[in-house]
């Protein structure tokens, strides 16, 4: 065992990041599963469902190419930037030059939290959506920036609350991040929105980023729009997507960044220091992805709608109420019941795990605004999120039994 000497120490910027409740979670799931308890994972946005067959045949072929095995350009190759254009103009009608308006990332996080480096330091504050996916807020911290969130679930209280903070904050922030459809809550907006958000941002002087993540994951006729859609938001922004959520391709780690070349331009920057791309035969699969496989896309988003309607009938018939249905992403934000809720979510999710065997994220780990909600991923088969909230609702009457026993005493 290795010896604990004083003089290692960490950099002070390791105390900006709070501990991660997802990872103890995950541990003490992983736990009960080597016990032999079937744990039905309700918690990790982690696609289960196959990549498409072309994608997946397209990078066995490409892959026994030699010329593939080098390093790839940082930005990406040029035939995946111009087919990442096209499938904007197509998708969006929003117009891309693919050599200076677009950038192939490692995933979007990694694209988020290098561009927090080339835009924020010490001294600098950005405005994030509330609760909050954390590399939203830690990827500022960890930039040297500070960050003010504003509560993501009303568009009319964000934009005024967005317009007073650009006029009262000094320094004024810097840089906006935004999120539709949102995680975790899956709030959605309407192109007005965006509309509006445009013309804010140039009056205040304010960068606007957009995490697209869950662009394609739409439900019930519902089209979440693009904030490069709106007039003039490649004046001001940028736009993140990824192939993760999409194509399920999440562990091939592929995304991109398109927008204000100024903005791309700094962002390639930052990753000439730090990667040397991605792997090439990656890319061009993902090219596969976006020009044959839209239907898939279609399809695997009426996947999702059905387990969601699964789950939220479910939890209506065990008495969890109060619960939205999304019309987008992967997730439900369920207010956690209020005879259940003195705790706080992080011991909610402990005790659904213990009791239940059913793990949930915690709002807390998104901030304080999430502490009395948890967030449910899509992820399961129907059949096994039918089994989870049949065992949530037998460890509700557990808890209430337990509880009246408490009372009667």
């Amino acid at each position: 065992m290795a010896e604990d000497h004083d003089f290692i120490k960490l950099a002070s910027r390791m105390a900006l990041l709070p501990p991660y409740l997802f990872g103890r979670i995950n541990n003490r799931r992983d736990e009960l599963r080597k016990s032999g308890v079937d744990v039905i994972d309700m918690a990790m946005g982690n696609p289960t469902d196959p990549t498409p067959e072309p994608i997946v045949e397209k990078l066995c072929e490409v892959v026994q190419d030699p010329r593939n095995h080098r390093y790839s350009i940082g930005g990406g190759i040029y035939n995946l930037r111009r087919e990442v254009a096209r499938y904007y103009e197509r998708e969006w009608n929003v117009g891309l030059e693919p050599s200076s308006e677009v950038i192939a990332t490692i995933g979007s996080k990694e694209g988020f939290s290098h561009l927090c480096l080339a835009l924020i330091g010490p001294g600098d504050t950005a405005l994030i959506p509330t609760p909050s996916f954390p590399i939203h807020s830690h990827g500022v911290a960890l930039a040297g920036g500070q960050y003010v969130g504003i509560n993501v679930l009303d568009d009319e209280i964000f934009l005024r609350e967005l317009d007073k903070l650009c006029r009262t904050l000094n320094p004024a922030p810097k840089v906006l991040f935004l999120n539709y459809p949102h995680n975790p809550s899956a709030h959605t907006v309407e192109q007005a929105f965006f509309d509006a958000v445009v013309p804010l941002a140039k009056k205040h002087e304010l960068i606007v980023v957009h995490d697209f993540a869950y662009g394609k994951v739409c439900f019930d006729d519902y089209r979440a729009p693009s904030f490069l859609s709106s007039p003039g938001a490649k004046d001001i922004g940028v736009e993140f997507t990824t192939m993760s959520k999409t194509f399920n391709m999440a562990g091939w780690r592929i995304g991109f960044c398109a927008g204000n070349p100024k903005i791309i331009s700094a962002l390639g920057a930052i990753k000439g220091y730090y990667d040397y791309g991605i792997f090439q035969a990656i890319q061009i699969a993902a090219i596969i992805g976006m020009r044959h496989c839209g239907e898939f896309a279609e399809l695997q988003a009426r996947k999702y709608q059905r387990r969601r309607d699964v789950v939220l009938d479910g939890l209506q018939r065990v008495g969890w109420t109060g619960v939205e249905s999304p019309r987008a992403g992967m997730f439900i934000w369920a207010p956690i019941p209020a005879e259940f809720s003195a705790e706080g979510s992080m011991a909610f999710a402990d005790r659904l795990l213990e009791d239940a065997a059913v793990t949930v994220s915690p709002g807390a780990g998104f901030g304080p605004e999430g502490q009395h909600a948890v967030r449910m991923a899509l992820v399961e088969n129907r059949q096994r999120l039918q089994q989870g909230v049949r065992q949530i609702g037998r460890a509700f009457r557990q808890w209430r039994e337990v509880a009246t026993q408490g009372e009667a005493k």
